[in-house]
């Protein structure tokens, strides 16, 4: 064989290859050999300290655009991280991430008020959306945003990260599977002391107080530790309205659940005293997670058979942030919705709705099965 014929064979066959990558198929298996990337919307603390550290623990997903509107901190977070400025963009600009291959997802860390707009938003540039938790300021909201992704053919998950914790998953399974016997109550405590002059203060942005916050923590779990949709509530609201913290949001709510099954769960949602905790009780025992929604330092301990231990897992390869950051890019490729879908998000806003009705006219709301 000729070199002049060699060389045309090679040519030959990266022309064939680099038409077959142009078929559907090709192009998807071309992009599943690269990491997942994300564009960060919101450049507040729980982005900066949290969210976009762990990228570094991922399997399959990269950070590749932020999102600001603050130039200061686009210049800092993206000499920081490496990304350029063409992958930097305002809030005004933000339409341009339609333009960008490498921005497989949003991850939206805004105020609660601006989920909806920059979900919506994203979903018409054609990205998959990770959003932060509550999903939005109401159910309607929810559902508009669940049907923006389902018009534009993409996923939709609600960053419920305790999900993708070991301890809280192995409740979950032990808690389901009554392991200490069937469960007839949960308690599940959670609060903090907010501090003042910060937009969870501030209805418009936030669209309630601590409910909407920290609460959420103790819905969420009493729900994916039952597997169940409570059927009735009822709550109580507890706020010092000369406190100038809660001009226009709650402080304390107290509010119990009512599940199919029977089991009743009793929450606590505060901005005015410490509580990060839940524990699933039956007849003859009880499984104990306090902190069980932290961002660190689960501690378990069950009792049963009349003995009370700790329970220790082993520390994961990735924690609870990377492998929630891993798991929209694995559906994705899967072709399968999260385990914490805009569904599983819309599910919690409704219970929440019912919560402030109860509270505000004093009775008990029920819910549709």
């Amino acid at each position: 064989m000729s070199k002049g014929t060699h060389r045309r064979d090679v040519i030959g066959r990266l022309a064939a290859g680099a038409a077959l990558a142009c078929l559907p198929g090709m192009a998807g298996a071309q992009a599943r050999k690269r990491p997942f990337g994300y564009a960060v919307v919101g450049l507040g603390s729980y982005a900066t300290r949290q969210i976009m550290p762990n990228f570094k623990n991922c399997d399959h997903a990269r950070l590749v655009a932020l999102v600001s509107g603050t130039p200061e901190k686009l210049d800092r977070y993206g000499a920081e991280y490496n990304i350029p400025k063409t992958h930097r963009y305002s809030y005004a600009n933000f339409e341009r991430i339609r333009d960008n291959p490498d921005i497989d997802a949003v991850y939206i860390i805004l105020p609660n008020s601006m989920h909806a707009e920059y979900t919506i938003r994203a979903a018409r540039a054609g990205k998959h959306v990770m959003c932060e938790k509550p999903m939005a300021v109401s159910a309607a909201e929810c559902e508009a945003m669940i049907a923006a992704c389902k018009r534009a053919g993409t996923k939709l998950m609600i960053g419920y990260r305790s999900r993708f914790e070991p301890y809280n998953q192995l409740a979950i399974e032990l808690a389901r599977g009554a392991h200490v016997g069937r469960t007839r109550l949960i308690t599940a405590e959670h609060g903090f002391n907010a501090q003042p002059n910060q937009w969870r203060l501030d209805r418009r942005m936030s669209g309630g107080g601590s409910l909407m916050d920290i609460g959420i923590y103790s819905l969420n779990a009493a729900r994916y530790l039952t597997g169940e949709e409570p059927i009735e509530v009822s709550a109580v609201e507890a706020t010092d309205r000369s406190d100038p913290r809660f001009r226009t949001v709650e402080d304390r709510i107290s509010f119990l659940l009512r599940f199919p099954s029977g089991i009743e769960a009793n929450c606590v949602s505060s901005y005015s005293s410490g509580h990060n905790g839940y524990r699933v009780v039956s007849a003859d025992g009880w499984i104990d997670l306090e902190p069980a929604t932290s961002y660190e330092g689960q501690t378990m301990r069950i009792r049963k058979d009349g003995v009370t231990m700790p329970r220790v897992l082993p520390a994961p390869r990735r924690n609870q942030f990377a492998a929630q950051l891993d798991h929209l890019p694995e559906c994705v490729r899967a072709g399968k919705e999260p385990i914490v879908s805009g569904e599983e998000g819309l599910a919690d806003l409704r219970v929440i709705e019912a919560i402030y009705r109860s509270a505000r006219e004093r009775r008990h709301v029920s819910l549709s099965a």
